[in-house]
């Protein structure tokens, strides 16, 4: 039930206490790090389960959301940037409480690309610059001179460290294919142990991740992720013994694992078409074990060493909760409860490039055709999945059907569906769109007059080349922090994604003028006609606002009808109000320029 009358239904969605799945410190697993929405913006809370003892660890502006604790459980390591601008340094605040100071005062700001803490105080961190690409350091003790093990100009990160700190497991791209990794382990020196490429040098598009070497002392194997049968799926590579062993975990999707704590047994998860559950698999067994969740969608889980297994669930009808296998609600933070929304429905169409999943949601009331919005995810390498959303919950509450596509490009449908992007970028992705919007038209489900095309980042950008490519097909458009010319923010973005873009691209702007050309927005800008609303993070690194400002010069120079919402922080907020305050304005554009619908801000039906 609604317990506030005077607060709708899909604000309280956003403003209800929230809390991820807590993670525990190795060594000391009563003591936990999770993230938390309580005072209105998302920071870090240190937790200690023995005496129940919760407490803020960070207290910023606009949030913090990158923590870890060391093994030891006394300390906790945050990534502090500016204005979620994402390029700052990492510091170390006792789990205790106390004052924070650098972590490795020798290293100077930069992107973070990976983090792996040991036992005896040490610390390899990665950095990403414009300047010197991917650097690995070395840190030997708290507050110690860094010492550089690693550099690339391709994009790398720190995957693990071994239960002894002998071992270093680093993730590389150093064969120019940013999408598949390969592997190397080295000593904390940086000299080799052991390489795995599956991608031959870059001539095969298979890649490789670390998911954590197993947490017992001694023991040298290393848990990979890997593509050689057309998905991810596990097996154990023991980079010393050179020997990798193949587990029978035979399940349709894509599947990822990580240790018990004795390492005797894998907490196997596993996503299919938009569900995602959790195994358990013992080296040697002929086949993984169940572990019961209900249906939805398992958005992290982790085994304890008492046996028993916490995990994140939601459903798209039902709120997160942090769950046991012991039947225990393990975090519940005070507070009202986030209302309850409609649960989704499967569509399944064919398209240019095979069957396509979409996820409906439908009004609880009314008959179709409704008004439509196409929440469009970004990534791409991403998918949409039965799991709780408070965006599209709000649309529903406003009267419109929802539709989510997960597009070519998407995870958890094979190797080959998510690497179908290549060089005809963005124009791959809307073609599966435009497939579904088809459907939808002819289903009865949505009216063709008040169709609207939306969403973020990748999801923002297709927005975008959508209203130029398919100016007939869209009556409204809502990009938020988009890529919208492609040339300019190529040159503005992180080193990171610019190494993504040549892969997705085939190269720079110099290189294939032609492409970044046909897979820009700008260029078809001048062929918008649909009533625009774009909202954009002044700091943004990921899509970067010179390149925005360029695209919203062209909408103004001809008169487009258009509203830009400028505002204080990175890609994407973590303040609870300003993220409340952006639905309410796409709700608004919405509702002024196709007519109908609820007033926005007046409460939604009661939950259930």
């Amino acid at each position: 039930m609604t317990t506030d009358a005077a607060v709708p239904d899909w604000e309280m969605r956003f403003r209800a206490p929230r809390v991820s799945l807590p993670d525990w410190a190795e060594d000391a697993p009563d003591r936990a790090l999770f993230v938390s929405n309580a005072t209105g913006t998302y920071e870090l809370y240190a937790w200690d389960r023995s005496s129940g003892r919760q407490r803020q660890v960070t207290d910023r502006p606009n949030g913090t959301t990158d923590g870890v604790l060391t093994p030891d459980g006394e300390a906790v390591w945050w990534f502090s940037d500016t204005d979620g601008d994402e390029f700052g340094v990492w510091m170390r605040q006792p789990f205790g409480g106390g004052e924070d100071e650098p972590a490795a005062p020798g290293l100077a700001p930069s992107y973070p690309a990976g983090l792996a803490i040991g036992r005896d105080g040490s610390a390899v961190i990665g950095r990403s610059t414009d300047e010197d690409g991917t650097t690995v350091h070395l840190v030997p003790t708290p507050g110690g001179e860094p010492v550089e093990i690693y550099r690339h100009r391709e994009s790398a990160g720190v995957g693990d460290l071994s239960h002894d700190g002998t071992l270093i497991a680093l993730e590389h791209t150093e064969h120019g294919d940013a999408m598949h990794s390969a592997l190397r382990v080295v000593r904390p020196d940086g000299s080799t142990v052991a390489e795995l490429d599956d991608t031959e040098g870059g001539t095969k598009e298979l890649g490789l991740a670390v998911l954590g070497f197993a947490p017992v002392a001694g023991d040298t194997r290393l848990l990979v992720g890997h593509q050689r049968r057309g998905r991810w799926e596990p097996m154990i590579w023991d980079p010393v013994a050179g020997t990798e062993t193949v587990l029978p975990v035979d399940l349709p999707g894509d599947v990822g694992a990580e240790w018990y704590p004795d390492g005797s047994a894998l907490l196997v998860e596993h996503s299919f078409e938009a569900r995602s559950e959790l195994w358990r698999y013992e080296p040697g067994a002929p086949a993984p074990v169940r572990v019961e969740t209900p249906a939805g969608t398992v958005s992290g889980a982790t085994a304890r060493p008492d046996g028993t297994v916490e995990y994140l669930w939601s459903s798209a009808e039902r709120p997160p909760v942090v769950r046991s296998t012991s039947g225990a609600v393990v975090l519940d933070p005070p507070g009202a409860k986030a209302p309850a929304s409609v649960p989704v429905e499967d569509a399944w169409v064919e398209g240019p490039g095979g069957r396509i999943h979409a996820l409906v949601q439908k009004p609880a009331t009314g008959e179709g055709p409704f008004p439509t919005i196409f929440e469009i995810h970004g990534g791409p390498t991403w998918h949409d999945s039965d799991a709780f959303a408070s965006g599209p919950a709000a649309w529903v509450d406003h009267g419109f059907a929802v539709v989510r596509v997960n597009y070519r490009g998407s995870t958890g449908y094979g190797r080959a569906w998510t690497d179908a992007l290549k060089h005809r970028v963005g124009l791959i992705e809307l073609e599966d769109i435009a497939a579904v919007r088809d459907w939808s038209v002819a289903s009865g489900l949505a009216d063709p007059e008040r169709l609207v095309l939306a969403g973020g980042s990748w999801g923002g950008y297709l927005t975008l080349l959508g209203l130029g490519t398919q100016p007939d097909s869209w009556a409204l458009g809502l990009a938020a922090v988009p890529v919208a010319d492609y040339v300019t923010a190529y040159h503005d973005e992180m080193e990171a994604l610019k190494a993504m873009d040549r892969t997705l691209l085939g190269g720079t702007p110099e290189e294939v003028p032609e492409r970044f050309e046909a897979s820009s927005p700008l260029t078809y800008v001048d062929a918008v006609r649909a009533p625009l609303y774009i909202s954009a993070g002044v700091n943004d690194p990921r899509c970067p606002i010179r390149q925005v400002e360029n695209y919203v010069d062209r909408l103004a120079a001809r008169g487009a009808v258009h509203e830009v919402y400028r505002y204080d922080a990175g890609h994407g907020s973590l303040v609870v109000e300003e993220r409340i305050k952006q639905v309410r304005l796409e709700l608004e554009f919405a509702l002024k320029h196709l007519g109908g619908g609820a007033v926005v801000g007046a409460p939604g039906p009661e939950a259930a």
